[in-house]
């Protein structure tokens, strides 16, 4: 992958917004109160956009957004110690953090959701379940919301995304899994 930082997983994100110019966050389910936007790892051999649009399927049960957006440039994260050496043990790796491309949709990619709501289900069946309860929030809450370390990633974001936010979105209810 290109200019892919050394020591760090590559990673995609995804900044899903509706019809109101919400913004999709779920709160995770080993990590209570942490809410975060859909990520996930990038497989050998994949490109971000299709791993993107995976990672969303896979976590969220959503096959009907497209991506209108993307971050340019990598972003990095690094992981605070406890959280590195668990993710090193998991991953079967030795990384610092992550580098995410983002879209709207996160290599970062931005994505729109062509019909609100209908299609989120959280147990997909796909992959292990990640998140308990999802809601559509600002871009300001989305960045407070967020576990600290990766808050700074987060600001990138919504200020690489910002023009595609148009007017101001409201917070919405929380909602549960499908289960």
């Amino acid at each position: 992958m290109e200019d892919l930082p050394q020591g760090y997983r590559p990673n995609v994100g995804v900044c899903l917004i509706n019809s109101h110019n919400q913004i999709f966050v779920a709160s995770r389910l080993n990590v209570p109160g942490a809410w975060q936007m859909p990520q996930g790892g990038i497989e050998d051999g994949e490109e971000p956009k299709l791993a993107a649009i995976r990672e969303l399927r896979e976590e969220t049960g959503i096959a009907s957004a497209e991506i209108i957006a993307e971050v340019p440039k990598w972003l990095t994260y690094d992981f605070p110690p406890p959280v590195k050496t668990k993710v090193n043990r998991l991953w079967g790796g030795e990384w610092h953090g992550q580098a995410q491309k983002w879209c709207v949709l996160v290599c970062w990619f931005l994505m729109q959701l062509r019909d609100d709501d209908i299609e989120v289900n959280l147990a997909t069946g796909e992959a292990d379940p990640e998140f308990a309860e999802w809601k559509w929030a600002s871009p300001e809450e989305v960045i407070e919301e967020a576990v600290d370390y990766k808050r700074p990633t987060y600001e990138e974001v919504m200020r690489t995304f910002k023009p595609y936010f148009q007017g101001s979105a409201i917070s919405a209810k929380c909602k549960s899994a499908k289960w």
